[in-house]
């Protein structure tokens, strides 16, 4: 029998009995959950199917469409929030909106909040998500304390960055599910407060716009960092900080397109929630392009709709050169040696343009990507909508490119590496052994199959 969430005006806080009565219908959910899959007969493989729409692109050969589901529509509900520890302990399927809309009335938001309404904080775990915090603070996974998984057999772990399950928590961040089910996680809050005042700052010269950045990162005298690459020549900074009043206030969510406003505006005021998700109508790729269909579709046309409608029409999308949405990931010491490259190879703007903490030497990526690089500092680049050119593979070409400058890209979108250029990336003997914990008879894909192969309809191969 499926559990519904009860439904409160607040979120249930630490040692009430609300957060009590929460735990037990989250026992009774995993345990639901746990047991089918114990009961579990046959080796077809298993995807995950979820209330929230997912953030991947929309493949229209992914494998993944026919694969048997475990249902976990029901894990979207937020379990605790410690004011005094400022944590939250919530299911996989919580939204950023709701998680905003829960946290904010108490004067605390999630440290990194992904642009996107409906990204789920177990997808931003199992996708990699980050934000205009991660200057700072890394990733969202990176502010995590705990996750429970489970495993495939219907086993339950508990993993925490220093107990015996220390390397599945690692591993779970990026593994886009194929290491397990993320049915918990807790993870750190941060003080907000009502408004951000964002200021813009241009720059002529990608020189000037990288000196920017490092000094911003080293002095730590904003709340937020992100910007746009409108073109060579046009290069973005938006700072932002938590101010507690704002002579006027701005949105981006109808007719007014963020990024274009990134160019023309000295500085802006946005209520907090609207400043998270001011991307949310598209960062660079909105929709519905024109004024006109903004201001007809704009303010039921969000990111989780335009989603959901690729998702039904994915037949119709092309399969042969697919729209290039991706992010990619460069040493600051690399920047602007890449971005030469990329000017003259690529040359599409504008990008999207994140600085990125590294926090620590994460356990997924193979030891030899980042030999020599000391950088604590790195620029997530993304490309959102790019058209293919004629006769050629944009996604191949950065796959290859990459390694050059000590740099990777991510795996929501299209991939087209060969295994052994692949697992140079991602570690596999780390892979194979939180694997054989968590998925032993590989039911739901290993990494490379479910994110290089599946999506192109192409059979598995074996798993690492």
């Amino acid at each position: 029998m499926r559990l519904q969430r009860a439904s409160s005006a607040a979120p249930p806080l630490h040692g009430s009995d609300a957060a009590r009565l929460a735990a037990d219908r989250h026992a009774r959910k995993v345990e639901r959950v746990a047991a089918g899959l114990r009961s579990r007969a046959g080796g077809r493989p298993l995807s995950l199917k979820k209330k929230s729409v997912s953030h991947q692109v929309p493949k229209p050969r992914d494998r993944k469409y026919g694969d048997d589901k475990v249902d976990l529509t029901d894990l979207d509900e937020i379990l605790e929030i410690d004011l005094d520890a400022r944590t939250c302990t919530a299911e996989p399927g919580v939204t950023f909106t709701d998680l905003v809309d829960a946290t904010l009335p108490l004067g605390l938001t999630p440290i990194v909040v992904p642009e996107l309404k409906t990204i789920t904080v177990g997808g931003a775990v199992s996708g990699c998500a980050l934000e205009s915090m991660s200057f700072q603070h890394g990733g969202f996974h990176d502010t995590c304390l705990a996750y429970e998984v489970l495993t495939a057999p219907g086993e339950r772990l508990h993993c925490t960055p220093d107990n015996e399950h220390a390397l599945v928590f690692q591993m779970m961040h990026g593994a886009f599910g194929t290491l397990g089910i993320l049915s918990q996680l807790t993870f750190r809050l941060i003080p907000a407060g009502p408004y951000v005042h964002v200021a813009y700052e241009t720059y002529t010269t990608l020189a000037d716009y990288r000196a920017a950045i490092g000094r911003r990162f080293v002095a730590r005298d904003v709340d937020f960092m992100d910007g746009l690459i409108h073109s060579p020549t046009a290069h973005v900074l938006s700072l932002g900080r938590f101010v507690p009043a704002a002579p006027y206030t701005n949105r981006y969510d109808w007719l007014k397109v963020y990024y274009r406003s990134t160019r023309t505006r000295r500085d802006d005021y946005l209520r907090t929630a609207d400043y998270f998700f001011r991307y949310d109508n598209g960062v660079t790729n909105v929709h519905p392009r024109s004024a006109l269909g903004r201001l007809l579709l704009g303010k039921f046309l969000h990111s989780s709709e335009i989603l959901r409608l690729a998702e039904k029409v994915r037949h119709l999308l092309p399969a042969e050169r697919p729209d290039v949405t991706v992010d990619l990931f460069v040493p600051f010491s690399r920047f602007e040696a890449f971005m030469a490259w990329y000017e003259r190879v690529v040359g599409h703007f504008p990008l999207w343009c994140v600085p990125y903490r590294r926090v620590r030497d994460y356990e997924w990526i193979a030891p030899d990507v980042f030999a020599g690089v000391e950088d604590e500092l790195f620029i997530d680049l993304a490309i959102y909508g790019m058209k293919q050119p004629p006769g050629r593979n944009i996604y191949q070409e950065l796959e290859e490119a990459l390694p050059r400058f000590n740099g990777i890209k991510t795996l929501i979108s299209h991939n087209y590496y060969a295994p052994d250029a692949f697992w140079r990336i991602w570690n596999r003997d780390n892979y194979a052994a939180v694997k054989a914990v968590t998925d032993p008879y590989n039911v739901f894909r290993d990494l490379y199959s479910k994110t290089c192969r599946a999506p192109q309809g192409l059979d598995d191969l074996e798993a690492a």
